[in-house]
């Protein structure tokens, strides 16, 4: 057996890989993804083929990763809301991530960042907070989708204010994005990797990140609880998972090409443009964490009454 898993270690991959993300292109999820998955071409010389499948909280394009053939042909992106928000947030799942999905390897932690149209007559947290409380009900607070960070960390944030904001969920970040640049929907909180540039063309105003420390992509802009939430934090992560029933030393390779990925300077140097912090590690690891958050985001859940709008 050892014999066979060392041949299959030497000949994989012997053909195209095909990559799932169940989130839009151009979104956080894509672009973090498409600059990992141009290190692994380089560095086991075969092509990647994104798939974007957008949908059901993110559950089409992960249902699609759980029914594929187990030959480490297939993989997908997975994240907090695939694989810790949703066990809590949907009554049914097509799967049982647990279950149905093995972990590659977790590859970036991000920041959101709470912004608004720059109409808005708010110039920080706590004005936004103060015309919240003024406006019940009027402002409209977009998001990535049902179930992301940007929808529960909205959920959160109106809990801990005692604020009344409308949740409007896209299909992705950047019909968000673009219907709050264009005065539709008043602010978002939006993974920095896809929002970041529309913050410093001026076409969104940034009021706070989202995460326990400042960017160092805006260092001059406050946390979330520096600026009048106390407590607040939420981050982004993302990994990869393939079928259950993948052969162990393909989802080992698969590991270790990743971990490899992540010390290119030239990922390094386009993650930290965008605010995408390359993590890394074992699967062991990637596993506890995702045990954590799953116990984390369902105490959210349930504490918010967050629901499928």
């Amino acid at each position: 057996m050892a014999n066979l898993c060392n041949v299959a270690w030497a000949v994989y991959p012997d053909r195209p890989i095909r990559l799932i993300i169940a989130s839009a292109a151009g979104g956080s999820p894509d672009v973090v993804t498409r600059i990992l998955a141009i290190e692994l071409v380089r560095q086991m010389g075969q092509q990647i083929v994104i798939d974007n499948r957008v949908g059901g909280a993110q559950t089409i394009g992960t249902d699609m990763v759980v029914r594929a053939t187990p030959d480490g042909y297939t993989i997908g992106y997975a994240n907090v809301v695939t694989l810790a928000i949703n066990k809590t947030l949907l009554a049914k799942q097509p799967y049982d991530p647990d279950k149905d999905l093995v972990l590659i390897g977790q590859f970036l932690s991000t920041h959101n960042v709470l912004a608004v149209n720059p109409a808005l007559p708010v110039k920080s947290v706590r004005d936004l907070i103060d015309h919240a409380k003024k406006n019940p009900g009027k402002l409209l607070n977009a998001s990535a989708g049902n179930g992301t960070t940007g929808h529960l960390g909205g959920e959160l944030f109106k809990i801990m204010t005692g604020t009344q904001i409308v949740h409007v969920p896209y299909k992705g970040s950047p019909q968000g994005l673009q219907d709050v640049m264009a005065g539709q929907v008043q602010l978002m909180f939006d993974n920095l990797t896809s929002s970041s540039p529309h913050v410093k063309s001026g076409k969104l105003r940034g009021l706070g990140v989202s995460g326990p420390r400042r960017s160092p992509v805006f260092p001059d802009m406050p946390t979330i609880a520096e600026a009048g939430v106390p407590g607040y934090v939420t981050t982004a992560w993302g990994g990869l998972v393939a079928p259950v029933g993948t052969p162990r030393d393909v989802i080992a390779k698969l590991n270790v090409e990743v971990n490899r990925a992540l010390q290119s300077p030239q990922l390094k140097e386009r993650y930290a443009a965008i605010d995408a912090e390359a993590v890394g590690g074992s699967i062991a690891e990637f596993a506890a964490f995702v045990k954590a958050e799953s116990v984390k985001w369902g105490d959210v859940v349930r504490k918010s009454g967050a629901k499928l709008d």
